[in-house]
């Protein structure tokens, strides 16, 4: 049994890390760190509550940390578990720039413990069924894709102010690090990025807006999220030589995990009919379109993955390194909006 600690119990730790660690066998939620409060006990009683590192990083029994806290304390946190000798998984992003994670990933490196990000959006239902169409070449040879995260939040609600705080990142590292590491996981390394990271709505604060477009050689990807966008626009659009395929609406879990400690439904991941994606597929003089059932998606995979790499037996499910790239496409997405122009992806200087 691999012991967990989870430092934080905000959205993050309550909706995410609590109900996946304690849904996947060979994983314990042993402790958590809450400055103040007892929330995590109160939902999972028996477990131990600290309330500061020192007393978490000192407890022996646990092997694993997990860190669920505002953006700007990742890379403190991360050092200090790393150096103490324990294995890490932080919440994307790993921290708020890609020379931090370089140094993360050296860190881990030398101390020879795990790092991870917590990128659970390639257990996505919707992007898993991306991922076999593309596989199946359903709709031909692909021209153009498009992934974006679309809200309706005017106002930002109360517990996730803290995203419009300086050094948070704003949009562009609360949904970016999804979008630019799903791109990656389906087309690889970009040639090239351009961009525009806005605010749109009144008043100051960080950025509530992006698009990024990726080129590759034949294929542009278009990666976008806003705060202003009611009704929200279609998760994925794919277009091909053969037809298209369009995906309305989010995955399911994140909403069904607000309501759990714990998953037993074995149901789960699973979307309505009413949800489904279409595939329009062009035939001489018109077009058939049909509904396409969804892969089933299922974040407990990525913890599953992290328990196995722990004992040896796979390979991490997600790298530090995979982190890096994302972090490096959306600060090369930055420098393009700031400088009005395309930026080259130089790859060179990837840490090992």
């Amino acid at each position: 049994m691999i012991r967990v600690g989870l430092i934080g119990f905000g959205l993050g730790g309550r909706v995410f890390h609590g109900p996946l660690v304690s849904s996947v066998e060979g994983l314990e939620l042993a402790a958590v760190l809450e400055r103040t409060s007892n929330k995590a006990q109160e939902r999972y009683p028996g477990i131990i509550t600290y309330r500061a590192l020192e007393e978490l990083l000192a407890d022996s029994s646990i092997s694993l940390i997990v860190v669920a806290t505002p953006n700007g304390t990742h890379f403190e946190l991360a050092r200090r578990i790393l150096s103490a000798g324990k294995h890490a998984v932080i919440d994307k992003p790993m921290a708020v720039t890609s020379a931090e994670i370089a140094a993360l990933i050296r860190l881990a490196a030398e101390h020879k413990v795990l790092l991870a990000p917590f990128h659970n959006r390639r257990w996505d239902g919707d992007f898993l069924t991306v991922q076999k169409l593309l596989r199946e070449e359903t709709l031909g040879r692909l021209v153009s894709f498009a992934s974006r995260f679309d809200r309706w939040r005017p106002q930002m609600p109360a517990d996730r102010l803290w995203t419009e705080a300086p050094g948070e990142g704003g949009v562009l590292l609360n949904l970016g690090p999804h979008l630019a590491d799903q791109a990656m996981v389906l087309f690889g390394k970009p040639q090239a990025v351009s961009a525009e990271v806005l605010r749109e709505r009144d008043g100051e604060g960080a950025n509530d807006c992006f698009t990024i477009r990726l080129r590759y050689p034949d294929l542009l990807v278009t990666l976008a999220a806003n705060y202003l966008s009611l009704p929200a626009g279609p998760r994925f659009h794919l277009r091909g030589t053969k037809g298209n395929y369009w995906k309305h609406g989010l995955d399911p879990q994140e909403a069904a995990l607000g309501k759990t400690t714990r998953i037993a439904d074995l149901s789960w991941g699973r979307e309505p009919a009413s949800a489904w994606g279409a595939l329009h597929i062009g035939i001489e003089g018109g077009a058939v379109n049909r509904p396409v059932e969804p892969v089933p998606g299922d974040y407990r995979l990525y913890y599953a993955g992290i328990r196995d790499a722990l004992l040896g037996k796979a390979p991490p499910p997600v790298t530090a390194l995979d982190a890096w790239r994302a972090a490096q496409v959306l600060e090369w997405a930055t420098e393009s909006s700031e400088q009005r122009r395309e930026i080259v992806c130089d790859w060179s200087r990837e840490p090992e």
